[in-house]
């Protein structure tokens, strides 16, 4: 489960992103492509039918106007507009999309573009509504992200949670920080794709979410350009793959939660079992022998 903490756990995330990153686009369909080339000298019809599949999904994927529909289909929250009053108590900024832990022209740790688009906008509302900032990000990310904010933006983190491996244990971590503090309802920076599942995730956790979505969904790519691929096309149809299977998978583990927390629940109310006795003349006596 992704709760788990220590060894099995981190053989569990391990596993979880090596899984991520062979069904992923581009993995999944250069392993097809080569798959096909190998049939290619055996199977050769079938061959021929899997390289085609796969070489053709890794050019559809890279094309802007597909990876533009997969975003449409993985964004479910509008753009926050910052006209309108929030009525939140603080700013929650995700990690995640790259970090460089030395950056020769900073002389420090920065983050790289996805998670810079997430913190330039959740520094730009933290200062707009007058917020404190929380960070809640992997190890490896809690220094860039406030080195990044403090150097670039001006806005130094209140709360900086580092421990957390997930979207789940964003949430879960972050609520036991904030939560003790009064802080209830928030403002949920993360990437626009991820902000549906990540907000859910929070409100499980007890928090009122204001989302706030980074790098909505916009015209990018005009004209022709919208039909040859590029990487940031890729890019874009990796996050939104991702966060369609992520969505059902939420679901899955919460309904799996809730099970077990009732399991737990059942068998700690559950009456303690009669002591076992060996029959004789002494457990022969009173209600023992009913």
């Amino acid at each position: 489960m992704e709760g788990q903490r220590g060894v099995g756990g981190s053989a569990v995330f391990i596993l979880k992103a090596l899984g991520r990153g062979l069904i992923l686009p581009p993995t999944a369909s250069l392993i097809l492509t080569l798959l096909g080339a190998i049939l290619i000298w055996r199977r050769q019809r079938l061959g021929w039918a899997v390289f085609v599949v796969g070489f053709a999904s890794l050019w559809l994927l890279c094309t802007p106007i597909v990876a533009d529909g997969l975003s449409a289909l993985a964004e479910r929250y509008p753009a926050l507009n910052p006209d309108r009053p929030v009525n939140a108590q603080a700013v929650v900024v995700l990690g995640g999309g790259g970090q460089r832990h030395h950056a020769p022209e900073y002389n420090g740790a920065v983050a790289e573009p996805i998670m810079l688009e997430r913190l330039a906008l959740a520094a730009f509302l933290a200062r707009h509504y007058s917020l404190p900032l929380a960070v809640s990000g992997a190890g490896a990310e809690a220094r860039p992200m406030s080195e990044t904010l403090s150097r670039s933006f001006g806005v130094t983190p209140r709360w900086i949670e580092g421990s957390s491996r997930d979207t789940y244990e964003n949430a879960q971590l972050a609520a036991r920080i904030l939560l003790p503090a009064g802080i209830k309802r928030i403002v949920l920076v993360t990437s626009s794709a991820h902000e549906w599942r990540a907000a859910h995730e929070f409100m499980a956790a007890g928090f009122d979410v204001v989302p706030a979505p980074a790098g909505v969904l916009a015209p990018r790519e005009l004209g022709v350009f919208k039909f040859i691929p590029s990487p940031a096309g890729l890019m874009r149809s990796n996050a939104a793959v991702y966060e369609l299977i992520g969505e059902p998978m939420r679901r899955l583990q919460a309904a799996l939660r809730v099970r077990e927390k009732f399991d737990r629940a059942v068998r700690t109310d559950a009456p303690a079992a009669a002591p076992l006795s060996t029959p004789g003349p002494t457990t022969m006596q009173g209600e023992g022998a009913r």
